[in-house]
């Protein structure tokens, strides 16, 4: 499948590797040698040399990668967080975003290069950025400082994210 390249975006490829630059941001990555890039005005198409297994699987990985980058450096990507419980509460100081979620102090997590954080309504935090790779990882340890547990569902979780319920002692109690 080929790759749209919007207007905005420069692609420039040096052999196997890709370097993108966009209104958000510039992003490189450099591939093995069986995978090669050809452009053809607008569109990147992503090439193997053999029909290896190894080149197979790499082929499909390179584009999506490329992909992303064409994608993150024109629009970006974010990612959203839901912060339940009570007293469970976000709020930013500066480019700081400051957790309160039971524990005895609050939480301060730091903005990489490249990711900005907001507050939506409700207790959303809106995690986004140019790459995709380090939107989810900020996302990921973001949720790791309280993940929602199983009883109460109290916690961290992503927007959407389903949360089985377990009954507790009381549950178990009423089913005998």
């Amino acid at each position: 499948m080929p790759i749209e390249i919007p207007s905005g975006v420069e692609v420039e490829i040096n052999g196997s590797s890709v370097r993108v630059k966009g209104p958000k941001g510039e992003l490189s990555h450099t591939f093995p040698g069986i995978i090669s890039f050809k452009r053809e005005g607008n569109v990147l198409h992503v090439e193997r040399s053999s029909e290896e297994k190894f080149g197979r699987t790499l082929h499909g990985t390179a584009r999506a990668l490329v992909m992303n980058m064409v994608h993150g450096t024109s629009q970006g990507f974010s990612k959203k967080l839901e912060v339940q419980g009570v007293g469970y509460r976000a709020e930013m100081k500066g480019k700081t975003l400051v957790l309160h979620v039971g524990y005895s102090h609050p939480i301060e997590v730091e903005p990489s290069a490249g990711i900005s954080f907001a507050l939506g309504e409700k207790g959303e935090i809106i995690v986004s950025g140019y790459d995709r790779e380090l939107v989810g990882e900020t996302a990921a340890r973001i949720r790791k400082v309280r993940p929602p547990e199983p009883f109460k569902g109290k916690g961290i979780r992503y927007s959407g994210e389903y949360v089985r319920h377990k009954a507790g002692k009381a549950g178990k109690a009423a089913a005998a």
